[in-house]
């Protein structure tokens, strides 16, 4: 048991100050750094971050929580889970398998990607059901090792637990899985009689899925797990770890035979606190309070935390108590101290991960000490944000009254789908079938450094619209050589497909470092939504007239939507996030408005997002999807009859939210499916959808070019439960990270099979 306050973290971001986690990857996988550099280079950055760590004063550090691409994955390949498709015997996994399990080889597709409960970083799907799993590599062992012998650091290994491991994996029935999860249980047993061994005195075992509507026969399933890896290292303090959302059975969780428990106090809603004052807190245990919020920007109130850690120890005494953040920081930038460019007024109220570190620093030496010891750092924290709210950024008299009058402005279509249906058919002509792609095309080391040059001053604005026109033009040649049949303009002036609008829209600011991993060494960087957001001038129309008047086919205008914006974005605290997303709404509708005066009559309406924002908690799910369409409608009703709308959509379980989607009233919907064709498959089998949509028929995210029989096999699979005339053939996602030869050898690819189904189909008829 812990004899004073602590500090404690539970996970820091992967990929360096300035992203040297990434560039290394990167460096690897194109031949141009040897294994045994990239290693070290790795070693020294894993390092780097746990000496920060030690630096700031955290005591409990958490180790095994680095990794080379994701940590579920990690956990996979731990246990030897590596699908047959891949070349593998049996035995510690190699990196260059690793690798390929995430990101395919030239013979075997890459295994599903997923997001991560409600975020937006993907995880590798564990496909389970193939081979039995056995411990192969004890990685948090390794881990503890290499912290303590090179930096002195008694490290807090972090481990996924097994009933969220299992929950989050594939290839098993939903009645198998008590048996599935007892598979693992001897194995994280023997993990932790070798951690025991070593002398580890505390383990975080994340289990998140606590956090989700689970079962009360899930929850006795936890208790029969963790009291077999009790008396397996009765001599490891375990901490259970839940983040993202309170748990529902509060009771029971804290009577788990663990030694802690974790428990987020900012994402929970107040349920948790609330749980703690009506049933109390187990004397024998320990509480690590997330009290800082792991998944967001905005410098922390500490004289609102400090009152919160008392509110606490008035059930939990001050020696049961960690003080930490609500979740892995992983899902925050590494540090704000870099970014010189922005306005002092809000860097000052900016917390990154390093930020966020101190501040639980701050906040475990008052709770010890007493509120004098850190009075100095409250009322910075008070004042810096009481200059950001007061600021006339947040004041936006004109934007506050639209949102108050929003029941002024119509969400709904003028007629209903079948009339749209019938008008748009006769407007554009398409084939059965038609093909098109999802938005971008590659973004070239070239078309970066032209941008890179013009944000430098080094082009002029005319000159760096002439080159974006020129690969315009170019791209139009080859989609109109390829046989495509509706077009999209590249996208080569925009870098992320949210910052490009937050860029040109009032309320949003940018950093220069704030970078978070997506998946992979894929990152994104994330505006800061600071304040209310308004229209200021088109942003899309100039490239997509352009586009459309060197070509007759139609030519997709290419938007993002208001909850994609919201839900990829940090967003202001101060006020709902609901209104927040119906003011990028109205924005929005400007554009689309604008869009259509110019002559642009498909407009596609990006919502990647929406299925990743549902709240982890099912009973919460319809308030959150009847705001999220509203926003949608709000942002794209307004449109003529013969103006056609698409969507598109990544990873989306589609049962869960088909009601949602339908309600959008989008005329097409294209969704991120490859990796996961077939279970999308029987959604349709069990639903029925009657509008236009595209299931995407080869992955993107894998460097291969498919053959035509993949596809083929996929068009045919959906053609079974889809109306031929509603269903549109084109890629899982947009373009923009592969290389050209490869995007037009695929597309190629999927044209010929778009033309191979039609001639099937007309042989039907």
């Amino acid at each position: 048991m812990v004899n004073s306050v602590k500090s404690s973290n539970l996970g820091y971001p992967r990929i360096g100050e300035k992203r040297e986690w990434k560039k290394a990857l990167e460096q690897f996988w194109a031949g141009k750094l040897e294994k045994e550099d990239f290693l070290k280079q790795i070693e020294a950055i894993r390092l780097q971050h746990l000496q920060k760590q030690k630096n700031q004063g955290i005591d409990l550090i958490p180790v095994g929580d680095f990794s080379l691409y994701d940590h579920v994955l990690d956990t996979a390949v731990m246990f030897g889970l590596v699908p047959k498709r891949f070349e593998y015997a049996r035995g510690k996994v190699t990196l260059e398998t690793y690798f390929e399990i995430a990101r395919g080889s030239k013979s075997a597709v890459a295994s599903e990607m997923t997001k991560w409960f409600n975020t937006n970083y993907h995880y590798i799907v564990p496909e389970l059901g193939e081979v039995a799993p056995t411990l192969v590599d004890n990685r948090p062992l390794q881990f503890y090792k290499e912290a303590k012998q090179k930096l002195g650091i008694e490290g807090k290994p972090v481990i996924l637990g097994p009933v969220t491991f299992v929950k989050l994996s594939k290839g098993y029935k939903e009645t198998e899985f008590k048996t599935i999860v007892n598979q693992f249980v001897p194995l994280y047993a023997d993990l932790l009689r070798e951690l025991q061994t070593e002398g580890v005195e505390w383990v975080q075992i994340d289990e998140p899925i606590l956090s989700t509507s689970i079962s009360k026969e899930d929850v006795a399933l936890f208790n029969d797990i963790y009291e077999t890896l009790h008396e397996a290292a009765p001599n490891v303090n375990v901490i259970l770890q839940t983040y993202f959302e309170s748990v529902d059975f509060y009771e029971e969780v804290v009577s788990l035979p663990v030694q802690g428990i974790g428990l987020d106090f900012i994402y929970d809603n107040g349920r948790n606190l609330a749980a703690i004052k009506k049933y109390g807190f187990p004397k024998d245990k320990v509480l690590a309070a997330g009290v800082i919020d792991g998944r967001n920007i905005w410098r922390a109130n500490l004289d609102h935390k400090y009152a919160l850690l008392e509110e606490i120890t008035e059930f939990v005494s001050k020696d049961q108590l960690i003080v930490q953040p609500s979740s892995s920081l992983l899902h925050s930038p590494v540090t704000a101290k870099n970014e010189s460019t922005i306005d002092d007024v809000l860097k000052d109220a900016l917390s990154f991960a390093d930020e966020k570190l101190n501040e639980i620093f701050v906040l475990a030496k008052g709770l010890q000490d007493g509120k004098a010891s850190i009075q100095a750092e409250i009322e910075a924290s008070t004042n810096a944000i009481q200059a950001l709210n007061e600021s006339s950024v947040r004041n936006n008299k004109q934007v506050q009254k639209a949102i108050q009058n929003l029941h002024t402005y119509s969400v709904e279509r003028e007629e209903s789908y079948k009339v749209r249906q019938a008008i748009q058919e006769k407007s554009f002509q398409l084939p059965l079938l038609p093909t098109t792609t999802i938005g971008s095309f590659p973004q070239t080391q070239e078309v970066r450094g032209q941008r890179s040059k013009w944000r430098k001053g080094e082009l002029t604005n005319a000159q760096y619209e002439e080159y974006i026109n020129a690969e315009i033009k170019r791209w139009i040649t080859i989609q109109e050589e390829l046989g495509l049949d509706v077009f999209v303009h590249g996208e080569f002036e925009r870098t992320d497909m949210v910052e490009y609008f937050g860029e040109k829209l009032a309320g949003f600011q940018f950093t220069k470092f704030g970078w978070v991993q997506s998946y992979g060494s894929r990152c994104v960087k994330p505006p800061l939504i600071y304040g209310d957001v308004s229209y200021l001038e088109p942003m899309t129309v100039k490239e997509s007239v352009y586009a459309q008047s060197l070509t007759t086919k139609p030519v997709k205008g290419m938007l993002t939507g208001p909850i994609t914006i919201l839900n990829w974005s940090f967003v202001r605290d101060d006020i709902s996030r609901y209104d927040v997303a119906n003011q990028i709404a109205l924005a929005l509708r400007t554009e689309v408005e604008t869009l259509e005066k110019n002559g642009i009559r498909m407009i596609q309406v990006d919502e990647p997002a929406i299925r990743e924002g549902l709240p982890l908690k099912r009973e919460n799910w319809e308030s959150y999807l009847k705001v999220a369409v509203y926003a949608f409608k709000l942002a794209t009703a307004s449109v003529q009859n013969d103006t056609q709308i698409h969507t598109h959509m990544c990873y989306s379980n589609f049962e869960d939210i088909i009601d949602a989607i339908n309600a959008l009233d989008a005329d097409v919907i294209s969704i991120e499916t490859s990796r996961s064709h077939g279970e999308l498959i029987f959604a349709f089998e069990e639903n029925t959808y009657d509008k236009g949509i595209g299931l995407g028929v080869y992955d993107i995210h894998s460097p291969r070019v498919p053959k035509v029989e993949e596809l083929t096999r996929n068009i045919d699979r959906a053609l079974q439960v889809i109306n031929p005339k509603l269903f549109w053939i084109n890629p899982d996602c947009g373009l923009k990270t592969r290389g050209i030869d490869e995007t037009v050898s695929a597309l190629k690819v999927m044209v010929e099979a778009a033309e191979q189904a039609r001639e099937k189909l007309f042989v039907k008829e």
